[in-house]
């Protein structure tokens, strides 16, 4: 039996998924099968399947050897991961290859474990339910863009509309066009008239997935001097996308900026998924880019979740896990999400469906800093939180829990990290010192563990005085300090505030 760590939730069991795509084939180890997944382990190779296939019909010779050697470290690294099973999914060059059937059975005795050939409606359906997985919720047209090909399809919430396969992947694009960019952009063009489904995304998000459009993304970053690095919900207002695109379209590449970031083997189709990009925002007109970092190997792990699982809310299910891995006191945690809902409603703070969202997680993630030197607790928790995988949440939003972090431990009125203040909106800002704030009364009557919130209450003592009581059987907890941030709440959210023991001794802080 493999020994985990106390890094790793114990009641999980490894399982790996073999994705062999045109252009790229990856192994991913997963931690277990979750509703929020958390990689264990993520390799790729460039193999380049489906170079040529336009022309010739057939896979890559040399690309099919190297792919039999992967396999047979990618299997082997499975197996040392303790991986219980092992899914392996092949998309467009392996179905339509006329050496496809043999390839598939040579890499079947090498892996030893059935494929699955996915159809073009299956690598769709599963390109969804990834996009679907990773947003709450998603609206808008879905965009899969791979080596061999390009699946479309239309999402509203978990409902899954109509899509569409069309042969515009990367490297077929490459081949039909004969290396011409002009030639590539008819032939996007031509083939995307048969997506009708895009005039019903006209106003909405285009979402797009694939290893191309995420170097797109990120070249995106660099050229915007973006202050996050994190590419899943990156948006892209659509202005800005058509003038990045029309210079991408011009095989330019080598001068932006932060192409050194890309790998040479991904470079030369990076016009090609811009030529595409810009034909579908040409035919749909949607209101932004949106990036997605989940896909078909996503959207099939999703499917394998029962309905209750899938219904769970992916940033909720993230945060509860860290704070069993991280924090002093899970329960705690747990105890500050229902005591900052109770004081969020004596205040009259009003949350949007999100906005509790969020508040949530903050206080699930609270106290994940607690083993740092106390100087840095509030930077490292802002870094985790900012650059966590965390799926279900916008960047304002990220910016959100990364601040209420960095408040909670270094004080609400820290000018510390602009860059993460300039991704949070006003209100978001305004909130998260007000949530920093009440976080930082607590955590002084709590010694950050459970038992004591539910019995702290909030009265209304009338003359717009509200006062944080304690129960007389805490009656020791009450002091200076405590009553001192008590001052600095009262300040963020212009109240009057008053620190009491129920039967006994008030003292008013504003």
């Amino acid at each position: 039996m493999i020994s985990t760590s106390q890094g790793r939730l114990q009641d999980r069991r490894p399982l790996s998924i073999i994705d062999i795509g045109s252009n790229s084939i990856r192994l991913v180890i997963y931690e277990g099968l979750a509703r929020s997944p958390t990689l264990l382990f993520n390799e790729k190779m460039l193999a380049g399947l489906g170079r040529g296939i336009v022309s010739t019909g057939k896979l890559d010779p040399g690309a099919v050897t190297r792919s039999m050697e992967e396999f047979r470290r990618f299997r082997a690294l499975s197996e040392q991961a303790g991986a219980s099973h092992m899914y392996v999914l092949a998309t467009a060059a392996a179905r339509e290859a006329i050496n496809g059937p043999d390839f598939i059975h040579r890499a079947e005795d090498v892996l030893r474990t059935e494929i699955e050939v996915l159809s073009g409606r299956q690598e769709a359906y599963y390109s969804a339910l990834g996009v679907i997985s990773g947003f709450h919720p998603a609206n808008g047209i879905a965009g899969d863009l791979g080596g061999g090909s390009l699946e479309l399809i239309d999402i509203n919430g978990e409902a899954i509309g109509d899509g569409i396969t069309l042969p515009l992947g990367g490297l077929r694009l490459q081949d039909m066009a004969k290396n011409s960019l002009a030639q590539a952009a008819r032939i996007a063009r031509q083939e995307l008239a048969r997506a009708k489904l895009l005039k019903g995304g006209q106003g909405r998000p285009f979402y797009t997935v694939g290893g191309t459009w995420r170097n797109l993304a990120r070249l995106h970053m660099e050229m915007t001097n973006y202050p996050l690095g994190v590419m899943h919900h990156y948006e892209i207002s659509a202005d800005s996308a058509a003038s990045f695109l029309k210079q991408v379209a011009k095989a330019e590449i080598e001068k932006i900026k932060g192409i050194e970031g890309v790998s040479k083997n991904r470079r030369s189709l990076l016009p090609y998924g811009a030529i595409v990009l810009q034909e579908i925002m040409a035919a749909m007109q949607p209101s932004k880019i949106i990036v997605s970092a989940l896909g078909v190997r996503e959207g099939f792990l999703y499917s394998l979740l029962d309905a209750a699982e899938q219904k769970a809310d992916p940033l909720i299910s993230a945060t509860e896990e860290l704070a069993q891995l991280r924090s002093r006191s899970v329960t705690h945690a747990r105890e500050l999400v229902e005591w900052t809902g109770k004081a969020f409603a004596a205040f009259g703070i009003d949350e949007t469906e999100d906005e509790a969202r969020y508040r949530q997680a903050a206080c699930l993630l609270a106290d994940i800093g607690w083993r740092a030197h106390p100087e840095y607790r509030g930077k490292q928790s802002l870094n985790i939180i900012a650059h966590a995988s965390f799926i279900g949440v916008d960047h304002p939003g990220r910016a959100f829990l990364a601040l209420v972090g960095l408040f909670r431990h270094e004080g609400v009125f820290t000018e510390a990290a602009p860059e993460i203040r300039s991704l949070a909106t006003p209100r978001y800002l305004e909130r998260a010192r007000a949530l920093a704030a009440m976080m930082r009364v607590v955590y002084l009557l709590t010694a950050a563990m459970p038992g004591v919130m539910p019995r702290l209450k909030w009265e209304n003592r009338g003359n717009g005085i509200l006062a944080l009581v304690l129960p007389a059987s805490l009656s020791d907890l009450y002091g200076e300090r405590p009553a001192g941030r008590l001052a600095q709440l009262a300040k963020v959210t212009n109240r009057r505030l008053v620190l009491a023991v129920e039967g006994g001794p008030s003292v008013s802080v504003k």
